[in-house]
This record gives structure tokens, sequence and C-alpha cells, in this order.
């Protein structure tokens, strides 16, 4: 470090309780000549500042996961969506885990509309489904509801990307097993 960064270092350090790690991340960044003021703060552990470490090594708008209740993960989701120039404010948000992030996103990057599926009360093996319905051009309004599980609507999917009329088996109150029996019924029928 030169000596204005090992200034800014030390001020740091002697300012906050920093574990080694974060230490070394902030290190790093002032080494890089990048913006520490977005991470250098106690409330990050090091895997969140590592985040912020690659989002401002490439050169992207880490203001969009400046948020300390976002966890590593979900700062990656955000990072790689910005990586990919796609519109990160459908997702950056606290009401999305990381693993609904990681659907949305994989979503817009397919150029999908997501909004059938950006709903908080969807899991991120439900969003999966959907996402995969509409990458394939199937009828999803017959199965993206809550109320069925994601292996319920896996079987409904399946269904549509066979052909075949899911009517008989379209019933949230039909264990996904028992689908997948009037399922392959319906194919041998068919």
């Amino acid at each position: 470090m030169n000596p204005e960064q090992e200034k800014t270092y030390n001020e740091l350090i002697s300012k906050y309780n920093f574990d080694e790690l974060q230490k070394s991340a902030i290190e790093i960044g002032l080494i890089e000549n990048l913006d520490v003021t977005y991470y250098a703060k106690p409330e990050y552990d090091w895997k969140q500042m590592t985040e912020f470490l690659y989002g401002l090594e490439s050169g992207l708008d880490v203001s969009w996961y400046a948020n300390f209740e976002f966890n590593s993960y979900q700062m990656a989701q955000i990072r790689e969506g910005l990586e990919n120039n796609i519109d990160v404010s459908i997702y950056a948000k606290l009401e999305f885990d990381y693993k609904q992030m990681v659907q949305i996103r994989k979503g817009l990057e397919k150029g999908i509309n997501v909004s059938l599926y950006v709903k908080p009360e969807y899991n991120n093996e439900q969003m999966s489904q959907i996402r995969l319905g509409l990458q394939n051009n199937l009828n999803i309004s017959l199965y993206n509801r809550p109320e069925f599980s994601w292996e319920q609507m896996r079987e409904i999917r399946y269904g549509l990307e066979a052909g075949l009329n899911v009517e008989p088996y379209l019933n949230p109150g039909i264990e996904w097993k028992e689908m997948k029996k009037i399922r392959f019924e319906l194919e041998r029928n068919k």
C-alpha cells in the first residue's frame, strides 16, 4: 500500500473492530484503488465485502446491494444480474432469498416475462417450474398457483410438454406421485 492508502487503512481499522478477513478485504480494495466506503463497515462480514470487491472490480453499481441485510448469496445474484445487464430492480429486494433471485435472474436472462412468478409466495422450486414452462411456451396459467407444490407443477409441466390433456390431474388436492401415475397412464393411452 502507498502511504495514503495505509493511512486510510489504519484509520478504518482503529475506528472499527474488524476481523482479519474483513481487514484483508479492505486492504485489497485500497490497493486496487476501489471505493471501500461502500463496504468498510463492521455490519458487513468478509463474504459480503468480497461481493463488493467483485462488483467494484467489474465497475458495477454496487449500490444495488449496499444493504447489510442482504447476505452474500443475495449480493452475488444481484451482482451477476448487473454483470449480465439485466434489470435487477425486479429482484434486488429483501423479500426474495437468493434461490428465488436465481430463478428470477435466469428468467430475465432468457427474456421471459418473469412477472408471472416474481412473487414471494412462490418458493424457488415453484419459480423454476413456472420459468421452465414459460421457456417452453407452455400454458403455465394451468399451474402457476401457489397451492400447487413444485412437484405437482413439474408433473403438470411434463404433461403439457408431452402434449397431454392435463385436466384429469389438474387439482392441488392430488399428490404429485398420484399425478405422475395419471400422467404415465395418459401417455400410454395417447
